[in-house]
């Protein structure tokens, strides 16, 4: 009995089975497809098949080797047989691995019956099943390790039974084979086999190629019968593959530790990018003729730092990928912080790391790669194109989404552990370097704050959520629960006599800008050390802060008494601070002291900065104020730029911004189907199905002439009239073409108006769903045959 296609058995599935296929195969429905022939078309393309297997599990794919094995790709096989060679204490985990194929359209039960041909296969289990042809195209070329049956290539007979074909083989003999049934069909050797004479070897192969059970493929390779390594492997033709994921029981941790842990790491990731987009506002560094960025910038950043090279360029692959960074425009092409910086700077490290967790998370490059060498021999650089892979945030998610489904503070045991698991899960995704890959992004998960004892945060749950509406915000939860996690501010420094200020933990925003502006950090960690100078009094000073101020500052702020030495030198420098006041004239000086403008008018940097005196107390210059104050600085002096009411102005450069541009994301990849999404496909879907199979009479076509137009409206009016229902040929906006089985209502104004026609022989179209049609798109019509 000739069995179902792919086609017929999509066909009788109902609507909650074609969508599950569309949300496990979403390729299919792009471009949405015009009815399940095209389904079952693009579900047996070899692309398509390959990316599927991608999903399938260990033991999954073991049963698409047992489909192989006996050839369900070219015609019906018994279940039984497949069950068979899985082992007959596996043949229920056997049955669900096979509902699952077919819920993937890879495999399909056709409704023939077909007796079990292998031995101990469960004579009861012959429904027959069919795979589709391009399985073995994705496949190795021997599925399971198995060999061709003997009688491919040998008269020799051989008993029905694998186990009694190998009973009597010498320990030479046995050892040839267990090495082939382990290892694969196909060995080197170049023994003479029969038909040699003399010259016939005597050994272990050359009596295995007498016997029938080894085959010689070329004058020096051989291939095992698929006899034998059945008869080796007893009841595992296929193998011992675990029937479940093999992670062990999860490593406990407190959650409120493993909050806490990623936390520090948190704020040092924060604190790292800020001085970086700090450092590269004044002196970006430039871009490379090739793109990307020079080893010795890269190297800046990790001394700088104090950062290894690898953390460095994970951090600067991170900013970019954050859209914080960008190459800059115009002939000097630097990398330059965008324009959101301003903002980002101005947020708390909660939001900060929402922004560069998911640069990273979304960034289609792969940070490891810096420093390595591509086939070419040539160097990796940060930032270039040569790190660019598309598939990392597929990867990314993949292990994050494995430690999602631990319980908060639960993690696996080990990093070897996790790499089994999703080995397992999913054994043709990574390629060669998959497993190194996998430890990879678990290294960077944890430097970023993602991960903290191998388990997940908070946090990164809440930024792993999809959102699945307008009211979702996934980056806003993940905010307030890192706020949760990150420890209390503290309001107090240590004043030492040396001058400097220890910050004992993470400063509030008003102490920690406060010291910005009068001390510079000497060093940073759980507990930061500010250096306090001339100079950095003299640049509080010049923010327009008063000694009053900052005495106020020490005083109210210190958890230690202020040293006297720090007072004196606040004192002494805004004794000396303002004296000397500057404008723009293109910029002027101006002091009470005529006696210090005549010092600043004799000394030699005045005729350079182009000095000259209108007043006894007023200088003038037509340099730029900042150049003529930056000068006078240098030579000693201590002036303060001022504004138009005589206030203190902050000329400090702001550093360099670029424009923001979208970062950059991996393209090609197939999104997901959202719930509405997949209704309407299958409802379009069964739309097709109907047109493609209904009864119609003669086409009429649409062409593009007058005639052929006025003769496609005479026929659509006349099925408005009387009731009729059409079947019309229609080209949509993006030059999809579709069928459908329409009950016209009205036609006019270069419109048809109508409901779908479900197919109900009654009449009733209520039900239908209403649908327009542009008049010029359809490309013929037929008045359906009465029902």
């Amino acid at each position: 009995m000739s069995g179902k296609s792919l086609l017929d058995h999509l066909r009788a599935q109902d609507d909650d089975t074609l969508g599950a296929l569309l949300r496990a195969r979403p390729d299919l429905a792009l471009p949405a497809p015009a009815d399940t022939g095209v389904v079952a078309t693009r579900a047996s393309v070899r692309m398509s098949v390959g990316r599927a297997c991608e999903d399938l599990d260990a033991f999954t794919l073991q049963v698409v080797d047992a489909l192989l094995v006996v050839r369900a790709d070219e015609a019906s096989a018994a279940a039984g047989d497949v069950l068979a060679l899985l082992g007959a204490d596996r043949a229920d985990a056997g049955r669900a691995a096979l509902a699952d194929l077919e819920r993937r359209a890879l495999a399909w039960p056709d409704g023939s019956t077909v007796p079990p041909a292998l031995p101990h296969a469960d004579p009861a289990a012959t429904a027959g099943w069919r795979a589709v042809p391009a399985l073995r195209d994705v496949s190795v070329r021997y599925p399971g390790g198995l060999g061709r049956p003997a009688p491919e290539f040998s008269e020799i007979a051989l008993t029905d039974d694998p186990a009694a074909v190998v009973a009597g083989l010498s320990a030479d003999e046995r050892s040839v084979v267990d090495a082939l049934a382990a290892d694969g069909p196909i060995g080197r050797s170049r023994a003479a086999g029969p038909g040699s004479g003399e010259h016939a070897d005597k050994g272990p192969v050359g009596r295995l190629l007498a016997a029938g059970l080894l085959h010689r493929v070329d004058h020096e390779t051989v291939e095992l019968a698929r006899e034998a390594a059945l008869g080796v492997r007893g009841n595992r033709p296929l193998g011992d593959v675990p029937l479940a994921d093999p992670m062990p029981a999860p490593r406990r941790q407190d959650p409120a530790d493993v909050d806490a842990t990623a936390a520090g790491e948190i704020l040092e990731l924060v604190r790292h990018a800020e001085s970086v987009l700090t450092a590269w506002s004044d002196r970006p560094p430039s871009v490379l003729r090739s793109g990307g960025l020079g080893v010795r910038d890269l190297r800046r950043v990790a001394r700088d730092e104090g950062l290894t090279e690898q953390d460095a360029a994970l951090l600067v692959e991170v900013l970019a990928g954050a859209g914080l960074v960008a190459v800059s425009e115009g002939a000097d092409a630097a990398w330059t912080p965008t324009v959101t910086v301003d903002r980002w700077l101005a947020a708390g490290p909660d939001v900060r790391w929402t922004t560069l967790a998911r640069g990273w998370l979304d960034t289609p490059r792969a940070p490891s790669l810096v420093g390595a060498r591509d086939v070419g021999d040539k160097l990796i650089g940060p930032l270039s194109d040569e790190a660019r892979r598309p598939w990392a945030p597929a990867l990314r998610r993949r292990v994050l989404d494995r430690l999602a489904e631990f319980d908060d503070g639960e993690g696996p045991p080990t990093a070897d552990d996790l790499v089994a698991s999703l080995a397992w899960r999913a054994p043709r995704k990574g390629g060669r370097q998959r497993d190194e890959m996998i430890r990879t992004v678990l290294r960077e998960a944890t430097t970023i704050g993602f991960v903290a004892h191998d388990a997940l945060t908070s946090a990164a749950r809440e930024l792993l959520t999809v959102a699945r509406g307008p009211g979702d915000d996934p980056d806003g939860a993940a905010a307030a629960a890192l706020r949760r996690s990150l420890p209390d501010p503290v309001d107090h420094v240590l004043l030492q006599a040396d001058l400097t200020a220890i910050a004992p933990g993470r400063l509030e925003p008003g102490l920690a800008a406060a010291l910005d502006r009068v001390a510079d950090v000497e060093s940073a960690g759980s507990a930061t050390v500010y250096r306090i100078s001339e100079a950095t009094v003299r640049r509080a000073l010049d923010l327009g802060q008063t000694a009053a101020d900052l005495h106020e500052l020490f005083s109210t702020r210190s958890a230690t008494p202020v040293p006297q030495g720090l007072t004196y030198l606040v004192d002494d420098v805004a004794r000396r601070h303002g004296r000397l006041r500057g404008g723009a004239a293109a910029s002027f000086l101006r002091s009470e002291d005529e006696a210090l403008v005549a010092e600043v008018l004799a000394h030699p940097e005045a005729e350079r900065l182009e000095l000259r005196r209108i007043a006894p107390t007023v200088l003038v210059s037509q340099q730029p104020l900042v150049d003529v104050l930056e000068a006078l600085r240098a030579a000693g002096l201590s002036p303060v730029a001022e504004d138009d009411v005589g206030g203190v102005l902050d000329l400090r450069p702001r550093g360099r911004r670029t424009a923001a541009r979208r970062p950059e994301r991996a393209v090609g990849t197939t999104p997901s189907l959202s719930s509405d999404q997949v209704v309407a496909l299958v409802a379009q879907l069964r739309a097709g199905d109907r047109a493609a199979t209904a009864s119609r009479g003669r086409a009429t076509g649409a062409g593009s002439g007058r005639t052929a137009t006025s003769a496609t409206v005479a026929v659509l009016a006349e099925a408005a009239r009387t009731g009729r229902s059409v079947w019309i040929g229609y080209v949509d906006a993006h030059g999809t073409a579709s069928q459908r089985v329409v009950r016209p209502l009205r036609v006019g104004g270069g419109v048809l108006e109508g409901v779908e026609d479900d197919g109900d022989t009654n009449g009733d179209v209520v039900g239908g769903a209403a649908m327009s049609f542009a008049l010029h798109r359809i490309t013929s019509v037929s008045v359906l045959a009465d029902r």
